[in-house]
């Protein structure tokens, strides 16, 4: 019992630092922006609107929406984008066209998350820095070398791993919420009628008499919810316990007084909204705030840049974008993994936002029509899950989605005004995302096609070569083939150069579900042809690592031992050549030809031992 309790207290605390540094950091920026904006006119009762806004925000999208509602959707423990898009899509399954359209919706919202990768430390890390200002004005021209630096630092040890800094994620995060209720009572002692704010009525007051500034300023009160999304992703992590326990115990309190002492000190100080986080604290701690709230943005963006490689195997593996290489960066970890051509270009994108917004004001304008259309995409999917995967009532589905729909609409449609302001950037990013995991997906497709048109079946072909079989030579050869029951090329080039078969021949295709997990029980399918050959069709979740050597392992015992030393992988290394009157436009064509060239090995992906693949190519028109 005991041993229970502390390991949910090491989870909570693991959850504060991982899951919740994004929207902690969120106190830096969010009210500065919307009282910044020059929309909403300095007055005592528009500070209790704003206020009560920001709170009930965080009541309605993160507290019931996310906590309460969302987390209830794990696929398999796991959550996240990914796997919400996985129930949905079983969910449905009898129906293909819907099927399609919410995959493709889904994995939009996928390519929207590395928009939001881009601007989220971009943002987080530059506001902590922009606290140099209020220590002195001299500052103000270190901080975008200072917050480039810091931002190169962090994406240089990526390579290294998180397993010796991790531990310090969760402490560090728990003082800066401590910190940040301090600061939040420190001011609220001297002005506690701000709790007032914390009826809904000073929130309906300020939009019955400002309907059209609400709707505006909704755009800058949505940073509160920086980060709501990780909620659902780290579920796999840290289980819905952990989360809910830190968010109500800890974040939220934290958040709730802070913002609230927030307000107190712009009662007070109507001069301090040009930065009032920082301007809550006594001017000897703002040096040491400011370190602090580095700290934070970092642990923040880290917890992001992690989410990056996480999403981005997970996409791969279920055949939207090339192979890509990972490197683990744990031997205990499975799920530590660093991907380098994800954190050299998310890091390049990240200095470009830098450079070309310059304030965390200017990134603020960019900030929020990524995140929101994500929130959205959650919801459509939330829905489909429990109405045709739970088989909940219509009518509870849509009362359980439909409030939330709304208020998703409601912040996306104002996100849209900051559309030529910045807001164009991550849509940017995530477009071209989506185009490339679009074209590799309907690329791969066309090429299966072409592929199964020239393909020979296999039964049939290894009864007419057994008719006056080859040479058969020690060992065992393993081909992989895309298609199970169909001739791989590799085999074909095999016979026809070095004329010989080798003692036992495996014919491996390697499928990937849409479920995270895929026991080892239900790993192998295999398929005796006789002659000493098998089709094998192995098994993987999109959380699986692929292992084809230690996945084979399993086929002792039936039939077939396969030694280290007397194995070869046989691969077709397939080159792509566009074709004018394919099945998609020039450009795409080429774009996939170029993907597929630059595709990582397929051993590497696929863990096969180096000094034991034989690569055999082929030209592939499409």
């Amino acid at each position: 019992m005991q041993s229970s309790k502390s390991s949910l207290a090491a989870l909570t605390i693991g959850a504060i630092g991982v899951v919740y540094g994004d929207i902690g950091t969120s106190v830096l920026y969010a009210v500065k922006e919307v009282f910044g904006s020059g929309h909403v006119p300095f007055t005592i009762p528009n500070v209790y609107g704003i206020l009560s806004i920001f709170f009930w925000t965080l009541t309605v999208i993160v507290s019931l929406k996310y906590v309460v509602l969302v987390l209830r959707a794990d696929n398999n423990g796991e959550g996240g984008l990914i796997a919400m898009l996985a129930l949905a899509s079983q969910a449905v399954k009898d129906q293909p066209r819907l099927r399609r359209v919410l995959l493709a919706v889904g994995i939009f919202g996928s390519s929207l998350f590395y928009g939001d990768g881009v601007i989220t430390p971009a943002i987080s890390v530059l506001s902590a820095v922009e606290g140099l200002e209020v220590v002195s004005p001299r500052f103000k021209s270190m901080v975008i070398p200072l917050t480039l630096v810091i931002l190169f630092c962090l994406f240089a040890v990526q390579k290294r791993g998180t397993t010796g800094i991790g531990k310090f994620f969760g402490p560090i995060t728990l003082v800066w919420f401590g910190v940040l209720a301090v600061l939040g009572i420190g001011n609220i002692v001297r002005h506690p009628e701000i709790l007032a704010a914390l009826s809904p009525h000073h929130a309906l007051g300020f939009l019955w008499a400002h309907p059209g500034t609400t709707f505006v300023i909704l755009g800058a009160v949505v940073l509160c919810v920086t980060g709501a999304e990780a909620l659902y992703a780290d579920l796999g992590h840290f289980g819905k316990k952990p989360i809910r326990l830190a968010w109500f115990s800890v974040v939220m309190p934290a958040l709730t007084l802070n913002y609230f002492g927030q307000g107190a000190l712009l009662l007070e100080r109507p001069e301090a909204v040009k930065n009032p986080f920082y301007l809550m604290a006594p001017e000897w701690a703002t040096l040491p705030l400011v370190v602090l709230a580095t700290l934070a943005t970092v642990i923040a963006s880290q917890a992001l840049i992690t989410g990056a490689f996480s999403v981005t195997k997970q996409v791969v593996q279920l055949g939207y974008l090339p192979r890509l290489a990972v490197e683990h960066t744990s031997v205990r970890e499975t799920g530590q993994i660093y991907i380098p051509f994800v954190n050299w270009g998310l890091f390049v994108a990240i200095v470009l936002a830098v450079v070309l917004f310059r304030s965390s004001s200017s990134l603020a304008a960019a900030y929020g029509i990524a995140v929101t259309l994500d929130m959205l995409i959650t919801t459509v999917l939330t829905f489909f899950v429990i109405r045709y995967g739970w088989k909940y009532p219509l009518w509870l589905c849509i009362a359980a989605t439909g409030a939330f729909f709304v208020v998703d609409v409601t912040f996306f449609a104002s996100n849209l005004l900051k559309l030529a302001d910045g807001g164009w950037f991550p849509l940017l990013i995530g477009g071209a995302i989506f185009a490339l995991m679009m074209t590799w997906k309907e690329g791969r497709a066309i090429l299966n096609e072409k592929l199964r048109e020239d393909a020979i079946d296999l039964r049939s072909f290894l009864e007419s070569v057994f008719v006056s079989p080859p040479t058969r030579v020690e060992g065992t050869a393993v081909f992989l083939t895309a298609e199970p029951g169909t001739v791989p090329n590799a085999l074909l080039h095999n016979l026809k150069h070095n004329k010989v078969l080798h003692e036992n021949n495996l014919f491996v295709t390697v499928r990937s579900h849409e479920v995270p997990w895929v026991g080892l029980g239900k790993r192998l399918e295999v398929e005796p042809l006789g002659h000493n050959c098998w089709q094998v069709v192995i098994h993987y979740g999109f959380k699986n690592d692929f292992d084809i050597p230690r996945a084979l392992e399993q086929m002792r015992g039936r039939g077939c031992e396969l030694a280290a030393m007397t194995t070869s992988y046989f691969l077709s290394r397939d080159v792509v050549v566009p074709s004018i009157g394919g099945g998609m436009a020039p450009w795409r064509e080429k774009l996939f030809a170029k993907m597929h060239q630059n595709a990582s090995a397929a051993a590497d992906f696929l863990k096969l031992p180096n000094n034991a693949v034989v690569e055999l190519g082929s030209k592939i028109e499409i």
